[in-house]
């Protein structure tokens, strides 16, 4: 990792090597800024306060060999980042101001992105999260992770479940306590469908009766223009010697039949002159069709107002015309038959929910079996853990425990509260010597104690859910002497299987490890690029002489660190 302006550190380049590096240094000298810069590679929160003062922002880059066909590559391939080498380039930078950039390969990403790759890659532990160790919820999701597809497959089943039964609980609870409302609702619509169907409205006949009422309305100036418009065609038989266009337009033709044989234009005129004469006819027709069928009755014209008047109380109430009317009809209609079934779905309901519950059920009492038989091998591998730990007399053990509720469902014969994830409440108990009783970790722990479990417990998960990297942030505080030794021993074993980084004030510890970096500060106060430094050989001994007794010339100091040194190379 390459860290700038972050906290203490101006510009500092961090190389952590395979196997298990201790980080070290004075307090207050930057360690916690190791960890903290992973943290924000790996979609950390982004503290402005973090940045240094004076700096515009913070800026941590680092590159993360990533394990072949696991999904940390998939997600990443699918944010467009691309590889180096198998290898991941992260960047992630935090502005004085509080904004946050992230970006993967190359490309830019939410932070999110980095925080779903993490889940993959690190397994952070501090001393927050021994703190959220102590939460029954985080104790729970630890014995589950444990167990693997032994808890994973009925607690899947569960929730599957559960689920079911929740989406048929709430909509039971609608129906029922939205009873008055979807009465009130039913009536509504009974109502209105009562009133279209005593009217019996047709598609479109709206139009239909406007364009009669129009014409019913004018029927007078109708017929007068039909019988003026026909005698100017075809005469008027009051008017014998009147001339009309039929008469001008027959001696036309007439004049042009006579000589059309002389001149073919002349032939083609007389014949459209023809057909001007049958079109007049037709039309003149036609005319005095329509004004003989034209009805003028008033009767016939109150009528069709007074049914538009009724089809008009439809539209004002139930859509802007007929047909939006007729539609209105047809949704309420099946809506009616929805609520109207309402008592029958309550039934179908509530047996629906009692057999769920008694499903539910069985699934629960499966999940507290395999949590039972997991919690027995994980409580006895964690105890022989401590064991290695200088714990020699500690237990470790589960309870597995469920709470009454009337509302819940049946397990052995009780009645119990029951949740997305099961029925049980897992508490994790410590009875750290013989004769004492198991209590909750919370209460029968000490600080150092509660950090040996908490490493127990990472050793542990490592046999059956490894991650490529583990992080420790001074897990070791509280201890000493022979426990530190141990913890020292433990870290380095689990080092063989993955990379592990510890920053730590303790020699006992920093002397297991493969590789150690040293975090200083210059004389104003700041860590630059050669404030982080690979100990080797004679610094290596200096930093551990300077751990033991403050002096990194002391000759006994130097002794014991040799000696710390020897013991590890041979547990090795």
């Amino acid at each position: 990792m390459r860290i700038r302006s972050l906290g203490v550190i101006d510009d500092a380049v961090v190389e952590l090597s395979p196997g298990f590096t201790a980080v070290t240094g004075e307090t207050g000298a930057g360690k916690t800024m190791v960890v903290t810069s992973l943290g924000l590679l790996l979609g950390g929160r982004a503290d402005p306060a973090l940045v240094r003062i004076g700096a515009k922002n913070a800026v941590v880059e680092g590159r993360i060999a990533v394990p072949a066909g696991g999904t940390a590559i998939r997600r990443a391939e699918e944010a467009g980042a691309e590889l180096d080498d198998g290898a991941l380039l992260i960047s992630r930078t935090v502005s004085a101001e509080g904004r946050s950039r992230a970006h993967i390969g190359g490309r830019s990403v939410p932070v999110g992105v980095l925080a779903e790759l993490a889940d993959e890659l690190v397994a952070v532990h501090g001393q927050t999260d021994q703190q959220g160790l102590l939460k029954l919820s985080r104790q729970r999701q630890a014995l589950d992770r444990y167990a693997g597809d032994a808890v994973a497959a009925p607690l899947a089943k569960y929730a599957g479940a559960y689920r079911r039964l929740r989406a048929i609980t709430t909509e039971l609870d609608e129906i029922t306590t939205r009873a008055r409302e979807r009465a009130q609702e039913a009536d509504l619509l009974r109502f209105g469908l009562d009133e279209i169907a005593a009217v019996e409205p047709r598609s479109g006949e709206d139009a239909e009766l406007s364009a009669e009422a129009e014409r019913l309305g004018h029927a007078e100036a109708l017929a007068s223009a039909a019988t003026a418009a026909h005698a100017a065609l075809a005469g008027n038989p009051e008017d014998p010697e009147g001339i009309d266009a039929a008469t001008l337009v027959a001696g036309a033709h007439r004049a042009l039949e006579a000589v059309r044989a002389h001149d073919s234009a002349l032939a083609g005129l007389s014949g459209r002159i023809g057909e001007i004469n049958i079109l007049l006819r037709d039309v003149a027709g036609e005319l005095a069709g329509y004004a003989d069928d034209l009805d003028a009755d008033p009767l016939r014209l109150a009528a069709v107002e007074e049914r538009r008047a009724a089809l008009t109380q439809l539209t004002r109430k139930y859509g802007e015309d007929v047909d939006a009317v007729l539609a209105w009809a047809e949704q309420g209609a099946a809506r009616l038959l929805e609520l109207d079934g309402d008592d029958e779905r309550i039934g179908e309901l509530t047996a629906e929910r009692d057999v769920l519950r008694a499903e539910l059920g069985g699934l629960a009492q499966s999940l507290t079996d395999a949590r039972t038989e997991a919690a027995e091998r994980f409580a006895a591998a964690v105890t022989a853990e401590l064991a290695s730990l200088a714990m020699p007399h500690a237990r470790v053990s589960f309870e597995i425990r469920q709470t009454d509720d009337p509302e819940g469902v049946e397990l052995d014969g009780r009645s119990v509260a029951y949740g997305p994830a099961g029925v049980d409440e897992v508490e994790l108990l410590l009875a750290p010597h013989p004769g004492a009783p198991p209590r909750p970790i919370a209460k029968g722990a000490s600080g150092g104690e509660l950090s040996r479990v908490m490493l127990a417990v990472e050793v542990v998960f490592a046999g059956t859910d490894p991650v490529p990297t583990y992080l420790f942030d001074e897990v070791d505080a509280g201890v000493g002497g022979k426990a530190a030794v141990e913890i020292g021993r433990r870290l380095a074993r689990l080092a063989r299987s993955a990379q592990v980084v510890v920053v730590t004030h303790l020699p006992q510890v920093a002397a297991f490890a493969d590789g150690q970096l040293l975090v200083e500060k210059t004389n104003d106060g700041s860590v630059t690029r050669s404030g982080v430094k690979v100990l080797e050989g004679e610094d290596r001994i200096r930093e551990l002489s300077r751990m033991l007794a403050g002096q990194e010339d002391s000759q006994t100091a130097r002794a014991h660190a040799e000696e710390l040194l020897a013991t590890a190379r041979a547990d090795a």
